[in-house]
């Protein structure tokens, strides 16, 4: 375990946040089912960090977007703080991803006409919170991730890793139970990496988040609780990180 990692959570008297069970996931290909995930078991614990490992193909991507309500399984169950989320319909399964789940992406997806403090408020505008409480939450997120002097820059007039915290802020803005992340240090230096990675560490050690992280990268891996590794669609090995 990386020496900046949060210590892993105790789970005695505690139930996973994610239970997974006989997983599976295929995709139709004409007459043809093509098997990407086969039989996952896994649970994830409140506050923890567990990265998702493995080679292109793997089914780590997959995986991450089943556990965040992006797409549906074929068979199996995903519960998420006890709501089995694959028997959810679309419109039930949006309201679900709104309230519950924080999304950051390897390239950041902010709107470049807006500004920082515009795209982190963004998610808040589906919600019936007014607008001084808006604006307050929004500032206080800004200031937790060393960006509140740029509330008022585009994107463009951003670095890469201020990008980044710009989207981090915007994962965190409705309090969400569960972060996921894909690849977030991906499209940065290793010293902008390392500030992200950092900021990831603060926000389960600080704020109790649980995240997913899929990457490939050993160094952001060794900030994890946990790395599991996959191989063509199976579970394969779970290590502490």
């Amino acid at each position: 375990m990386s020496a900046d990692a949060p210590a892993r959570p105790g789970h005695a008297g505690t139930a996973p946040l994610i239970r997974i069970r006989s997983l599976r996931k295929a995709y139709r290909r004409g007459d043809m089912d093509i098997p990407v995930l086969e039989n996952i078991q896994l649970d994830v614990w409140p506050g923890e960090f567990v990265a998702l490992m493995g080679p292109s193909g793997s089914g780590k991507s997959t995986l991450l977007n089943l556990i965040a309500g992006i797409d549906q399984p074929s068979g199996g169950t995903i519960e998420i703080g006890g709501v089995d989320i694959a028997t959810l319909s679309e419109g039930q399964l949006a309201d679900w991803r709104a309230a519950n789940v924080g999304f950051i992406f390897q390239f950041y997806n902010l709107l470049p006409v807006l500004t920082a403090f515009e795209n982190v408020e963004l998610p808040l505008l589906l919600t019936d919170l007014s607008p001084r409480e808006r604006a307050q939450r929004v500032q206080a997120l800004l200031a937790t991730v060393g960006l509140a002097d740029r509330a008022d820059h585009r994107p463009n007039e951003l670095s890469g890793g201020q990008q980044q915290r710009v989207a981090i802020a915007r994962a965190l803005v409705t309090d969400p139970r569960l972060i996921v992340a894909d690849e977030p240090t991906g499209d940065l230096d290793r010293s902008t990496g390392e500030e992200v990675l950092h900021l990831m560490d603060r926000l389960v050690r600080e704020l109790g988040k649980t995240i997913v992280m899929v990457t490939h990268d050993p160094k952001a891996a060794a900030r994890a609780h946990r790395l599991v590794h996959l191989e063509k669609g199976v579970l394969v090995d779970e290590l502490p990180a």
